[in-house]
């Protein structure tokens, strides 16, 4: 019998770019990345735990994500990669080097991302809607029965605020939301939730590119300033029209900026 694996979507040639989604939002979020990309970099994209083609194959949890991530690049012997996590495929960034070490990975980007999502009483950059942990817990016991209404809100959460987002791109995010599963989704939102990797960051061992959306609804500037002050080797990138998502906002500039990093920040 087979062990479960990780399902990934491995295309094109070059530097290796692993694109890791976010909650909610599988490998196919980052289609337009792939598209533009593969004819410069070998695009690794995963479905992560609890998400798309791997579904329930592996333990819910950030570390078990991290772990299957790794042991892909493992198992093609892959070095000199980018890592590149939206919300929380920043969070398995993190973790994936917190548990193996920086030997296959060179640089990360984090796109829109603090290092702990829940407000405390020593933390308030954690979202800008003030959950803590307290509110989290309502959050995770609605999480399956109310599962109907939730895809919608959490797409037009995706995008920038004050704003009307693209309604094509609105309703494919809808859609594709939809199609999950929340009692999967619902043990990795708690795993997310309970992560907190302020200290880690304050010696990461690798260049720290945080692509920032402006206009976010989920992280403002103290999250930006937190990165500024704390991370030795810290790039802010500012996406001005766009929310938590710049990779779909914002997807020319953004694409070119991560062809810019395959080309020019070598290990």
């Amino acid at each position: 019998m087979t062990e479960p694996k990780l399902y990934v979507r491995d295309e094109g040639k070059g530097r290796p770019l692993v694109l890791i989604h976010g909650w909610s939002c599988p490998g196919q979020f980052f289609q337009r990345q792939i598209d533009a990309l593969k004819g410069q970099a070998r695009c690794i994209v995963p479905d992560l735990p609890g998400h798309g083609r791997t579904g329930a194959a592996l333990p819910l949890d950030i570390e078990s994500a991290a772990r299957s991530v790794h042991a892909y690049l493992e198992e093609q012997d892959l070095t000199d990669t980018i890592l590149c996590g939206w919300s929380m495929g920043a969070l398995v960034s993190y973790a994936m080097i917190q548990l193996h070490g920086v030997a296959r990975v060179s640089s990360v980007v984090a796109i829109d991302m603090s290092p702990k999502v829940l407000n405390a009483v020593d933390w308030a950059n954690g979202t800008l809607n003030g959950l803590n942990e307290a509110l989290n817990a309502n959050v995770l016991a609605g999480i399956v029965p109310d599962w109907s209404r939730l895809p919608a809100r959490i797409a037009g959460r995706l995008f920038a605020g004050g704003q009307n987002p693209d309604p094509n791109l609105l309703e494919y995010s809808r859609v594709e939301i939809a199609k999950a599963d929340p009692a999967l989704l619902q043990p990795m939102w708690a795993s997310l939730t309970a992560q907190d990797f302020r200290r880690f960051l304050r010696e990461f061992p690798l260049p720290l590119h945080l692509i920032a959306g402006l206009k976010s609804q989920l992280y403002g500037p103290g999250v930006h300033r937190w990165h500024l002050e704390n991370v030795p080797r810290f790039t802010l990138c500012k996406f001005e029209n766009s929310g938590h998502a710049p990779h779909l906002e914002e997807a020319d500039r953004f694409n070119q900026l991560i062809a810019d990093l395959l080309h020019n920040e070598k290990s």
